[in-house]
Parts: C-alpha cells; structure tokens; sequence
C-alpha cells in the first residue's frame, strides 16, 4: 500500500521517493549469438530497469535481467510495486532496508504468484537492489563497503528466516559474523590492492565455431584468467569435441568449467558426464532443472565432477534445500534473480554455515555490475576466504554503465564508486529502449527494406 510522506523533524531527516520509472531495455546480441547455450539459442541481453527518484537526491537504480521476450512482463511487475515505494523515505540503514524488502515480498496477494519466486520476485529485486543502491550512494560508499561496514547484528537483522531455521538460525548467523569480524580491515584492503578472483565464460558460447572458441581461450588465459567456462548440452560429440579442444588450447593447469544450462535429464547427465570426465571438468554448472535438488544430489554423487548451481536458484529456501541435501559443490548465486541484497545474504550465510564456496553467476547486462560486490562483502564481512571463489566475467555491455567493472590479469578490481555499479548511461537507456528506441527502430527499418 501506498506510504505517506511526513514532513521532516530535523534537517537530517531522509530525501522522499518522488517516483519510481521503470524501463524495458534490450540489446540486440542474439544477432552475433553472445549468450548462446543448449536451451537458450537467440538470447538478447535485457534488463527491466527501475529508478528510484527522490526530492533531494541521489536516485537509486536497478534492474531484472532476462533475455529478451517477457521483458514487458517484468517490467510490468515492477511497475506493480510502485506503492510500496512511492513517498517513502529514502532508505538509509539496515533497518530501513530490512523494512522495504519484507515489505515487497510479504504481500500476501502477491505471494499468491509465487510464493517468493518468478517475475514477482525477480521484480521485488529489482527494487530492493535500487533502494540498496540509493542508500550507498547516499552514504558515499560502493555497496560491497557499505555491507561491509555494518555490525553483524545489523547484517543478521536484513535477513527473512522465516522457513530457514531448520538450517540456520539468527544465532548461528550471528555467530558466523562475529568470527570473521576482526579480519574485515584487513581483507578490504586486500580487495582494494589486489582485486577479486574472475573466470571468463567469453570463449565458450555454443555458437561459436571451434576457430573462434580455441582462439578466445588462449586469449583469456595470455589476459591472465586461472578458469575458463564452456557451455554443453547439445550434440553429444560436439561437446566432447569442443572441451578436447579447448584442454588442449588451455593446457592441464587452467580450469575449464562446463554449464549444461539445466539441459539433462538426471540419468543422461551422469552419462554424458562419464564421456567429459576424462577432461577434467572442474564443475559442471546446472546438469538438470534448477528446482531439482534431489536430481543435483544424485549427480553429485553418481560422478566425479563437482556441481554447481543457483544461476536460477528462486528464492533462499531452494539454496538452503540444496546444501542440506548435500547437493552442490558450489553454490551460484544470482544479483537480479532472488529478492535482491538481503535474499542473497541470507544465501551467503547459508553457504558459510555448510562450508560450501560461493562463485556467483555474472555476464548478461550489468550483472558482473552487480554480483562482484556481493562477492567482495562475502569475502570481507562472511566467509572471510579467497579459496576456491571466483566471479564470472563475461566482456559483453560494461560500455552502457557509468560505473563498468574493471578486471586486470584475471581479477576484479574493487569498485570505489559510491552505489552499486547498476547505472546505465541515459544515452544508453534511450537507444536501447523497447520497442521505440533508435536500436530497435533501425532494425524494423532494415526487416521492412
């Protein structure tokens, strides 16, 4: 429901939230086959943008990313949310921010869609991620250091245990934060002189003919990327042709990653990974349905090759069923997938509690924006660790931002910019906007011709 702007006690008092626009913004990548995979053949890069304006300044930005069609839809979700933010003030602290999310996901009408999952929820964190960014803009900190620098109480307090005590309590979370306390100043600095560990999925698009595909491998490790990632899950012997060539490109020291993109039933899993093995695959990303614990468990435990998943992980309670299952060996965590920072908190502290790596799912548009600092604050403030982390990098769309991620010899630089890196250029937004933007009408104007 709507919230009413009271006049402010003290000159201190929060900025309003005035409006909330919301765009559909789309790049045409499907035409070069960027984003190309076993179940996603003609991806193009998408984002349901929102922007948080206030009276006073700074606006807060975000966006759910897709791929294309129902880009509308989400958007329209978003927009469906507006009464929840209009008028409220702008928030400031944990506090503030553990209000506006239990607000935008306990509406018990809205919840009917879901519960907690799909377009609703992926809508919900768009608008939590922007209310995050207008918070640590307006604390003049990058999100990763604005997370960082909370107490744990305050970190604990921005999570929804409701249906996670089975697994993790306020206490144990509360217990985890506290032990990687005293480290904090330490690791932050760390981040800021080294930066954070990438792999590169670039090389790896499953349209890509094998020229291309040797080539852009050699290139990513002579950039100086320990892990490179191949998708799967079309042609049996393509796939095991393509990861021959792409060992032999790398050598035996370079991590090769296989993403199956949810393509497989269970038992074609474990045989098609039985034929990749000997390739030494170091995970394979999403081999069955996403919502599959049970399937992922059996994989992991039917062959040699470590699980990964979360890319399309809906909600905590999906992640914490998968750790207690023993179902993953890494867990992936999403920036515009889940409800936003304080979902994937809640995801982080369940991953420490197991004792299970977290390397985040990137590329798309604006999501290694995003997802490097959550990596950084899990680094900083949870896990306190570098040991098998990595973030995905993939070199498509940083151009559109004001704040692109930066990555040197294989690692993400900190980012220093107040905010959450999600701000596209307004030239951006209006060229790329759908259906009527320049983009998109010179590409009607050539199907007309």
């Amino acid at each position: 429901m709507a919230h009413t702007a009271h006049p402010p006690d003290t000159a201190d008092a929060p900025p309003t939230v005035t409006a909330v626009e919301v765009h559909d913004v789309r790049f045409p990548t499907s035409e070069h086959l960027d984003g190309s995979d076993a179940m996603n053949p003609d991806p193009d890069y998408s984002a349901a943008y929102v922007v948080l304006r206030t009276d006073r300044g700074p606006d807060g930005h975000g966006f759910a990313f897709t791929i294309g069609r129902g880009n509308d839809v989400t958007a329209a979700a978003i927009a469906a949310l507006r009464p929840y933010v209009l008028g409220r003030p702008a928030p400031r602290t944990a506090a503030d921010l553990a209000a506006l999310h239990r607000d935008l996901t306990h509406d018990s009408q809205l919840r009917w869609l879901g519960p907690e999952k799909g377009v609703v929820h992926m809508a919900a964190g768009a608008v939590v991620n922007a209310a995050w960014d207008l918070a640590a803009s307006a604390a003049g900190l990058p999100v990763w250091e604005f997370l960082s620098r909370m107490s744990p109480e305050e970190l604990v307090s921005l999570v929804d245990f409701r249906h996670l005590t089975d697994a993790l309590t306020p206490d144990e979370a509360l217990a985890l934060l506290r032990a990687a306390e005293p480290g904090r100043a330490e690791r932050a600095a760390r981040l800021r002189a080294e930066g954070y560990p990438a792999y590169t999925t670039s090389p790896g698009w499953l349209g890509y003919d094998d020229a291309t595909l040797v080539r852009l491998a050699r290139q990513a490790v002579e950039e100086g990327f320990g892990q490179i990632k191949l998708k799967v899950g079309a042609d049996p012997g393509d796939d095991v042709r393509r990861l021959a060539l792409a060992r032999a490109a790398v050598g035996p020291g370079i991590r090769i990653a296989l993403d199956a993109n949810q393509r497989w039933d269970v038992p074609e899993a474990l045989r098609r990974l039985a034929e990749l093995a000997p390739y030494d695959p170091y995970w394979i990303e999403e081999p069955t349905s996403p919502d599959d614990v049970l399937g992922h468990a059996a994989i992991r435990a039917g062959q040699p090759v470590p699980v990964a998943t979360g890319e399309h992980g809906a909600n905590r309670v999906l992640f914490k069923q998968l750790l207690q299952a023993g179902a993953v060996d890494f867990v992936q965590i999403d920036a515009a997938r889940v409800a936003g920072v304080n979902d994937n908190v809640a995801i982080l502290l369940l991953a420490a509690k197991y004792g299970v790596p977290v390397c985040p799912h990137a590329g798309g548009v604006g999501l290694c924006e995003l997802v490097q600092h959550l990596a950084m604050f899990d680094y900083v403030a949870v896990s306190g660790t570098l040991e098998d982390r990595v973030v995905e990098y993939v070199d498509h769309l940083h151009e559109h931002f004001t704040d692109p991620v930066t990555v040197r010899a294989g690692r993400y630089a900190a980012p220093t910019a107040p905010g959450f890196s999600a701000r596209m250029r307004p030239e951006s937004l209006t060229a790329h906007r759908y259906p009527d933007g320049p983009v998109w009408q010179d590409r009607k104007d050539t199907r007309r011709a």
